[in-house]
């Protein structure tokens, strides 16, 4: 429906004032439900989350994805919004929360009408195990954050070179480098069992080889060739030099024993 115009093709004064009138009534009556909406929403005892002391009740609080991530360190973070509607739940605040805790990497928090909520988790995935203080492991994943052990028995190999000490942004460097040494190995970093990335112009590998375990020194680059290197000539070694540990595959020409 179009305001009345003049001949002259020009809205009289008097059509502009009641059609300007006609928008802010419209305006605010739609204010005026949302308003209500609201606060409905918020007071209605239909849209409150239920938690407990006990843990949730049933079916309120939706936890998926959360295998190694505590479900009890989740269901924490949300403590403060048990008994309010499930509209005023921060959702970002909360993900961000949520990214917190040991093992999640990510997060989505969503609300299910009328009063539940759903928290998914994506968890981390360790690459390594990294040795602690006082005889202790942790896991420790592509990001370089570390993880507390699990229930799983991972068979990874123990990464030599990172620190708990060291900044996040060092550690995320120096996975990067155990994750292109593994990467370039492929199906041959399964059997290795130790990796030492502390000098990176020169990683080094760990591997047992018919009941004795060798050192590879592979440098920086062609990790797979020089591997292969020292697979095609293993036996070859094995006879001449039969208690060779440690053995030096950076020179692309040769295989060298350290002492």
């Amino acid at each position: 429906m179009k305001p009345p115009t003049s001949k002259s093709g020009k809205l009289p004064a008097r059509s502009i004032i009641v059609w300007s009138v006609v928008v802010v009534a419209i305006l605010l009556a739609s204010l005026d439900a949302f308003r209500r909406l609201e606060q409905f929403l918020i007071r209605d005892p239909r849209f409150a989350l239920n938690l407990d002391a006990g843990g949730s009740q049933p079916d309120s609080f939706l936890l998926a994805g959360a295998t190694h991530a505590s479900a009890r360190a989740v269901e924490t973070i949300f403590a403060e919004d048990s008994g309010r509607s499930v509209y005023l739940i921060p959702l970002a605040e909360r993900r961000a929360t949520l990214r917190a805790v040991d093992w999640v990497k990510d997060a989505n928090v969503s609300r299910l009408w009328p009063n539940r909520i759903l928290v998914s988790i994506t968890e981390r995935k360790p690459v390594a195990r990294v040795a602690l203080a006082n005889n202790r492991e942790a896991l420790i994943d592509e990001d370089g954050v570390f993880l507390a052990p699990g229930q799983d028995r991972y068979r990874l190999p123990r990464l030599d070179g990172v620190s708990i000490s060291d900044s996040l942004v060092k550690r995320r460097q120096r996975m990067a480098r155990f994750l292109a040494l593994m990467n370039d190995l492929a199906a041959d970093a399964a059997n290795i069992t130790e990796v030492d990335i502390s000098d990176a112009d020169d990683l080094k590998i760990q591997e047992p080889f018919e009941g004795r375990t060798v050192t590879l020194l592979l440098g920086n680059q062609h990790f797979a060739l020089r591997h292969q290197g020292f697979l095609n000539y293993y036996m070859e070694i094995k006879k001449k030099l039969p208690n060779a540990a440690v053995l030096d595959l950076r020179l692309e020409d040769r295989i060298t024993v350290v002492e």
